[in-house]
Order: C-alpha cells, then sequence, then structure tokens
C-alpha cells in the first residue's frame, strides 16, 4: 500500500488509477463517482496531475507503466491527466463510495498515510541526533588535532652550545 503513496506538489498522495485497483473498480468508475460529488473534493483533497507531473512520476517510479507503454491506464496522448488524491481526499472517498470493500480499503489507505508519517517523523529524529552527535564530537577532537598540531609545530631553535674546553676560560 505505501509504495503507491507518490509525491506530487510536495504532497503524499495516491492516484486515482491506483485507488480503483484498490478499491475493485474501473478508473472510469472511481472517476464518475468523485465527479457527481466534486464540492466534497476542493483542491487540497484532489487535484489535476499535469502531463509533465505525470512524466516525472513515469521517469522516477517504472511501475506506473502497466508494460503497453501506458499509465495507469491511460496512453501517451491521453484526453484526461489522472487525478491526484491527498490523505483528506482518500478519506472522502469514503463517503462516495459507499461499498464494504472501500470501506475496509480507506482504513488500509489511512493506516498507510499514518505509518509514512511516522517514517518522516523517525527520519527527522534520527538525524537531529547525527546532527548532535556530529558536532559533541567534533568539539572533542578538535582538542585532540589541536594537540596534534602543537606537537608537530617546530619550537624556536636552541642557540648551540660549543661543546668541550675553550682556552681563556
Amino acid at each position: 500500500m505505501m509504495s503507491r503513496i507518490r509525491t506530487v506538489r510536495g504532497q503524499k498522495v495516491l492516484l486515482d488509477s491506483d485507488l480503483a485497483t484498490l478499491y475493485g473498480v474501473a478508473t472510469k468508475v472511481l472517476v464518475q463517482a468523485v465527479k457527481r460529488n466534486l464540492q466534497r473534493f476542493p483542491d487540497d483533497f484532489m487535484f489535476h496531475m499535469t502531463e509533465q507531473e505525470l512524466r516525472a512520476l513515469r521517469s522516477q517510479i517504472v511501475t506506473l507503466d502497466d508494460g503497453g507503454g501506458r499509465t495507469g491506464g491511460r496512453g501517451r496522448y491521453a484526453k484526461y491527466m489522472p487525478y491526484a488524491f491527498t490523505e483528506q481526499g482518500v478519506a472522502m472517498l469514503s463517503s462516495v463510495l459507499r461499498s464494504e470493500r472501500a470501506v475496509q480499503v480507506n482504513v488500509e489507505i489511512m493506516r498507510a498515510f499514518v505509518r509514512l508519517r511516522g517514517l518522516v517523523a523517525h527520519d527527522q529524529a534520527l538525524s537531529r541526533r547525527l546532527d548532535e552527535l556530529e558536532s559533541k564530537y567534533d568539539r572533542q577532537f578538535k582538542v585532540v588535532f589541536d594537540a596534534i598540531r602543537e606537537l608537530m609545530t617546530p619550537t624556536q631553535p636552541q642557540p648551540k652550545r660549543r661543546i668541550g674546553f675553550v682556552q681563556g676560560e
């Protein structure tokens, strides 16, 4: 499930074709249900991808291509670009698609989004901890490196003293 969540416009989204597959309906059926209820899907819940976004997504994720040169059932010269649903849009789908399967799929999708947020938070915490350790050890090693440099720096040479008996003393 998490492998189908993609980043578009800086948001985690699921494409209409992936959702249709999960719900066990044709993409066309899912899109028609959404279009009948457009007022439930503002831009922060769902948006049409641009051709450029779809190309960029194709180049990043080979699995978008179904093997026939089509992406999510849409060919290169498709009339309609796919819809991308944010987490809120996926939640809203449960009010549009009322089958038992739709309810179960929505629950799993919501869990996947939550797990994804947890992974991101964990990565950020780990990154902060590494930064702390790095700065701590940089300070400790600075002392060591400074001491080594001091030992490597030549001191002023002492004037040479003559050894032996000097006449006239």
